[in-house]
């Protein structure tokens, strides 16, 4: 499906810039914008080209909010039109759904997200998404004594403030705005992926780059190139709205992949003595094998979001490799066990080959599920 892609706020343009730097010239990215007040951090992009960089908020003097969500929200409402005509130069006419991306802790993102969600809708008859990235606890609470910031005293009693006092508050407020105005929200939570000892900074690279590909290998699934990597099972736009509803419900992504070796090209004769482009056979049993893994790997492995006891009301299956290893039979059981596995009523399902590919993999794509706990502590840091 044809994606025009947001990046809003900081966060959100950094993970849309990784975006644009991973999936350059693929069909399923239809355009990308990082709109933001702060200059700096616009400047700080790389592969989103300047004219689709865009500052909007005179009042925020060409910096950020500092967390301000209620000052972002009156700059979201003041300038959400005037953002969707910075975006008319990619024909957003020609998308299938627009995809807002921001950290949803944070002021100018989170702000002006549900505004640019709604005037979205207003204008185009196709889904919005957003791609939410949960703060962690962390960023709400103080930080360590640091002897460098002593008190006068010099009892070093004096903490230094909170790095981002409001950000669960934030993330509330905004969570709840985009699950009244997008037709899903895809949280990704910082705190289930950061490793032992790891800080957010440090992580930020590998973050936003987990983020870029599950949002590549969802949206990307089912277009292609040239024939030889159209799929047997096309995935398209309608199916993904189907599996992710379009009442503002919380989704997540799991995916995982295998190595595995590509065929050689043979002889269609069987005796290696002619030239010939077709590829040999895959042992059966071990494409079989490598499906069941990725399935179950990409269904019980580490998701965007926890998904409680793996339930969810609607469930898309996509795998993809090399067009020789996508046994039909394997990728059928794997749809029936899935079903089982998550309590699904149906499962959508597709496949993406991938010509001259050397992994297997799968995208398990889960709806309706229960509130995660993290989703849950957020919302109840304003109850």
């Amino acid at each position: 499906m044809r994606v025009h892609v947001i990046g809003l706020g900081g966060g959100g343009g950094r993970i849309a810039d990784r975006l644009a730097a991973d999936s350059d010239g693929d069909p399923f990215l239809q355009g990308v914008n990082a709109f933001d007040t702060d200059s700096a951090a616009l400047d700080a992009l790389r592969s989103i080209g300047e004219s689709r960089r865009y500052r909007f908020g005179d009042a925020a003097g060409g910096g950020g909010l500092d967390g301000d969500l209620h000052a972002a929200r009156r700059l979201g409402d003041a300038h959400a039109s005037e953002l969707t005509r910075a975006m008319d130069d990619q024909q957003p006419s020609l998308a299938e759904a627009f995809v807002l991306v921001v950290g949803i802790g944070g002021g100018a993102g989170a702000g002006v997200a549900p505004a640019l969600a709604e005037e979205l809708t207003r204008l185009y008859d196709v889904p919005v998404y957003a791609v939410g990235v949960l703060p962690t606890p962390a960023e709400s609470a103080p930080r360590e004594p640091d002897p460098a910031h002593a008190s006068a005293t010099g009892d070093g009693s004096e903490d230094q403030p909170p790095e981002r006092p409001l950000a669960e508050k934030n993330a509330a407020r905004t969570l709840n705005a985009l699950s009244d105005r997008c037709a899903a929200v895809f949280p990704f939570d910082n705190t289930e992926w950061l490793r032992p000892g790891e800080t957010l900074v440090d992580a930020r690279d590998r973050l936003n780059g987990v983020v870029a590909e599950r949002m590549a290998a969802l949206f990307g699934a089912g277009e292609a190139d040239d024939a030889e990597s159209t799929p047997q099972q096309v995935l398209d736009a309608s199916d993904v709205a189907r599996a992710v509803g379009d009442d503002g419900e919380i989704a997540a992504v799991g995916r995982a992949t295998q190595a595995v070796e590509p065929p050689e090209s043979g002889s269609r004769f069987g005796l290696g003595l002619f030239g010939s482009s077709e590829p040999a056979a895959v042992d059966t049993s071990a494409a079989v094998s490598a499906i069941e893994t990725t399935i179950r790997k990409a269904a019980r492995g580490k998701n965007t979001v926890e998904v409680p006891d793996g339930r969810a009301d609607r469930t898309l299956l996509v795998v993809g490799g090399p067009p020789a290893w996508l046994n039909r039979e394997a990728i059928a059981d794997g749809r029936r066990w899935l079903a089982d596995e998550t309590g699904s009523g149906a499962i959508l399902s597709g496949d993406a080959p991938v010509p001259g590919g050397d992994e297997v993999f799968a995208l398990v794509v889960r709806s309706g599920i229960d509130e995660p706990a993290r989703v849950r502590e957020i919302r109840e840091s304003i109850a």
